[in-house]
């Protein structure tokens, strides 16, 4: 189908492009961005007053299958994505299988095949059952279309085996998600430790657990040379050793969510579950020093780290929950809340951390709107505000903080590969 979208506001920092333009798309592909494109019958998307952006790339979500289809599935995840802009997901290890053989790659990209939703793309593990014992075979991963290695959920604690497993990754180009975290100062721990972890009589996790390995590989990748990304940053003290890693030309990367600029500790006081995610929300100071990061270029990415999980593994106490929350569908209202609000340049800046960086961190051909690209876009008004109601949730699972939250900013289509997802509002 050739899709027309009209007058809308293209912003597309790939291509320095940041204005009212007509996009033409045709076989799948964008044809033609210019202003004021002749109407001859295609069909037409009317953008006039919202704004248009490339399809958001997520670099860190869990979409369960295979193993636990209970809590979501790719057809689920795929329109919870969809729902919230994401034209293209990649999928972390720890399914059930873990992502950590050739067979269990292909059967994602065959299974997603036959959807024909959104693009979705698997991580890898980077040791046999994320152990941390046994490297995979690095290399088969990466013949079977494996995007990256990481081990999320568990960290690597053995330095011999990260050392080599980066070696062998630097081979096959492929970057390391790391996860990171020191076991040995986390056991047990249930939220940030400090005044309001005490408060609550709850163990705390110390913020030093997730620095000291963001130090490791930081050091790790002066020797080795090899691509690092660092998962989920949530403390000032690790935003602080990224940045001086970076200026010193190091080599590395990293993301943080939207819980970790949006929330803090306190959200916890009333021990709601659905705040309980790892590593553990921190403080007001913390929040600032993660958008200084995002604002300075320090941080590349916001990912969102979409953890789903049945509500009996959230409806429970505290101490026995599941860590983890969803974040697909509210992303982007949530990246705009916390650094855009309705400005252009803000924008500019979330499409950067949301579609540009984690595309090119990955070696994908997304996230941008250049003629000759694949046709994955999404249009916005960004004044219209929403409320994040649990019925209207897609994903199977419904564990969000943000439930009763007013949002602001509204996705209207989504079109990927050329093809229809979202029509004002609705998924095809």
């Amino acid at each position: 189908m050739n899709i027309l979208v009209k007058g809308g506001h293209v912003v597309d920092p790939a291509n320095n492009r940041d204005g009212i333009f007509d996009i033409l798309i045709e076989k799948g592909k964008i044809s033609r961005v210019e202003k004021d494109i002749k109407d001859e019958g295609y069909k037409a998307i009317d953008a006039r007053d919202k704004f248009v952006l490339p399809g958001l790339v997520d670099m860190h979500a869990h979409l369960r299958e295979p193993g636990r289809e209970d809590e979501e599935t790719l057809l689920s995840g795929s329109q919870a994505a969809a729902k919230g802009g994401f034209t293209s997901v990649c999928c972390m290890p720890n399914t059930t299988p873990p992502i950590d053989n050739q067979g269990v790659v292909e059967y994602i990209y065959a299974e997603n095949k036959k959807l024909g939703l959104i693009n979705i793309y698997p991580i890898g593990a980077v040791t046999r059952n994320r152990e941390g014992k046994e490297l995979t075979e690095i290399g088969e991963l990466k013949r079977a279309g494996a995007v990256a290695i990481s081990d999320d959920g568990n960290p690597v604690m053995d330095t011999e085996i990260m050392r080599r497993a980066l070696e062998y990754a630097k081979m096959f180009n492929l970057t390391i998600i790391s996860h990171c975290e020191d076991a040995s100062l986390t056991s047990g721990g249930l939220m940030n430790e400090g005044y309001t972890a005490a408060v609550l009589g709850l163990k705390g996790i110390p913020r030093q657990a997730e620095s000291i390995m963001v130090g490791r590989e930081i050091e790790l990748v002066r020797l080795t040379k090899a691509k690092v990304h660092i998962a989920h940053v949530s403390t000032k003290e690790s935003v602080g050793l990224i940045r001086r890693a970076k200026k010193e030309g190091i080599g590395l990367t990293c993301e943080t969510c939207p819980h970790y600029f949006t929330l803090t500790e306190e959200a916890v006081l009333d021990y709601n579950t659905n705040c309980k995610v790892n590593p553990p929300l921190r403080t007001k100071e913390d929040v600032e020093a993660i958008k200084e990061g995002l604002k300075d270029g320090t941080i590349d990415v916001i990912a969102t780290d979409h953890a789903p999980h049945a509500d009996f593994e959230k409806d429970i106490e505290f101490e026995q929950a599941s860590f983890g929350m969803i974040g697909l569908e509210t992303a982007l209202s949530l990246a705009i809340k916390g650094l855009a609000e309705t400005k252009t340049g803000g924008l500019s800046l979330v499409v950067e951390k949301m579609s540009l960086n984690p595309s090119r961190i990955l070696g994908l051909n997304k996230g941008t709107l250049g003629m000759g690209e694949d046709a994955d876009l999404l249009i916005l008004d960004p004044k219209k505000e929403w409320i994040l109601e649990r019925e209207k949730i897609l994903s199977k699972s419904r564990n969000s903080p943000y439930i009763g939250w007013t949002l602001r900013g509204v996705i209207l289509n989504v079109v990927c590969g050329g093809r229809a997802l979202l029509t004002n509002g609705k998924i095809n």
